[in-house]
């Protein structure tokens, strides 16, 4: 057995941008994330919400599509009027809609007077270790992610919507870090799920690939920089793009998703492309942080059907 330890701790740095001082999404100014976990035999899965100040006014978001092959509830909405109004969730994939409808009676209690909301619920499928027809998750668990949600840096690894995840050939799940640009942040939460040969740094370090029932990965991308929709689109490209560099194949059976969105509300502000380069160095960046995180934090794990997926060995993270 080993430590969970952060990919930073184990002398991997990547970039050369600062980061904040949490190193993790919640370094965004106004945002929050709470998490709910079920970890129990057959049933290894949960939900994580990332929760912005300011949703109910509408904030400025993107969704890019690296591959399609997923659930993401909401979406077509985002990218019609370029805002989220309500929290981003993440879960597992056939439980995504009781999350959706969970989330839309939370909001509801808190706004007696909405008619028409758009919940943004993502996926991904942790069908190899959860036994994922039960469908386990209820509004309690949805609405106890919510009303937990905190500006302290979250727990990554095996809690939340990444309880049953793995990705190149290990166990992974939840992993988040972030980046100061200037005078602001961007920070990165990822729900890693895909296939590929683990690479860190640019060093391969094979495994054995795991015979998993999906591949995909959910990226939240949070800055309180003031970009517009159109720019969160660029930003949120990036992030897929970051993928890469920890060795994703962007497999046909893929749902790999961004959601980038800002927390600046100033009237007037603007942020001129020109400008972009170090913001998307700073997202890249920290998704590939976040998602070397969501393995290095991650421990061994035996669910459904008695199948395990084991956690990377810290020393071959080290020699990487």
């Amino acid at each position: 057995m080993q430590t969970p330890r952060r990919v930073r701790d184990l002398g991997v740095v990547v970039g050369a941008l600062s980061t904040g001082p949490l190193n993790a999404i919640t370094d965004v100014p106004g945002v929050r994330v709470g998490q709910t976990t079920i970890s129990a035999g057959e049933l290894q899965t949960g939900v994580t919400a990332i929760v912005p100040d300011w949703y109910a006014e509408g904030l400025p978001a993107a969704v890019a599509v690296g591959n399609g092959y997923g659930k993401l509830v909401g979406s077509t909405q985002v990218d019609e009027l370029g805002v989220i109004e309500t929290p981003v969730l993440l879960t597992g994939t056939l439980s995504v809609f009781r999350v959706a409808d969970a989330l839309l009676t939370w909001l509801l209690d808190r706004d007696p007077r909405a008619t028409s909301l758009n919940p943004v619920v993502g996926e991904t499928n942790d069908g190899h270790l959860s036994d994922i027809r039960r469908r386990p998750i209820t509004p309690d668990h949805v609405h106890a992610a919510l009303d937990s949600a905190s500006a302290d840096r979250p727990a990554e690894g095996c809690v939340g919507a990444g309880t049953g995840t793995t990705a190149l050939g290990f166990k992974a799940g939840i992993g988040t870090s972030s980046r100061v640009v200037g005078s602001g942040t961007v920070g990165a939460l990822v729900q890693a799920n895909f296939s590929g040969t683990l690479t860190v740094l640019g060093r391969p370090v094979p495994a054995t690939p795991i015979d998993a029932d999906g591949n995909s990965c959910m990226i939240v991308v949070a800055t309180d920089l003031p970009l517009d929709a159109r720019q969160l689109g660029r930003v949120a490209r990036r992030a897929v793009f970051g993928m890469g560099r920890v060795g994703s194949d962007f497999s046909p059976g893929s749902g790999d998703y961004a959601i980038a969105f800002t927390t600046n509300r100033s009237p007037g502000s603007a942020f001129a492309d020109r400008e972009l380069k170090p913001v998307f160095q700073a997202t890249m960046d920290s998704v590939e942080e976040a998602l070397l995180n969501s393995l290095t934090m991650a421990t061994t794990t035996t669910g459904h059907r008695g199948r395990t997926a084991r956690a990377v060995p810290h020393d071959l993270i080290r020699l990487a």
